[in-house]
């Protein structure tokens, strides 16, 4: 998370996330590394659809491919981009292990991640399958998928 926040500040470019699956995990691990304040914008944590609408992602996405879909995923990390006005919008939507009795839609244990890039209009995806280990576990693990896919975004 280091190295990233390093490139964000000296290529003077903007985070901002929204988050489900990993509950805020995401943004705490970036604002946990010195200098991120001055990168990180902003962080949703929006649990319920009726959050993640009133945020700007599409009802019809959600309607359409359920709120654990790649397809809400990307919505989620363009529209953080989109309100906070950030250079990369994250979006994080899954389940980790257990049913959602509000949403019956989507595999118990897939994960699903979306880096937006606003200055080339990009969508860079990931698709995490959780381990049977602790919610923690695989909030850290979301974190690593992320670094990992991050860092090949700025290496492209």
């Amino acid at each position: 998370m280091e190295y990233i926040i390093k490139y964000l500040n000296e290529n003077q470019k903007t985070i901002s996330t929204m988050e489900s699956a990993s509950g805020g995990f995401l943004a705490s691990s970036i604002t946990n590394i010195s200098g991120s304040s001055l990168v990180f914008k902003f962080g949703a944590v929006t649990y319920s659809n009726e959050f993640k609408i009133k945020m700007g992602v599409s009802k019809e996405i959600i309607d359409n491919h359920s709120v654990y879909s790649l397809d809400t995923a990307c919505d989620m990390s363009l529209k953080i981009s989109e309100f906070t006005n950030s250079d990369y919008g994250v979006g994080v939507t899954g389940k980790i292990n257990s049913p959602d009795p509000s949403n019956h839609f989507g595999d118990d244990s897939t994960i699903y991640l979306s880096i937006y890039d606003r200055i080339n209009g990009e969508y860079y995806t990931k698709v995490i399958t959780a381990k049977n280990q602790s919610r923690e576990q695989n909030k850290k693990l979301i974190v690593l998928e992320f670094i990992e896919l991050f860092k090949s975004i700025i290496k492209e």
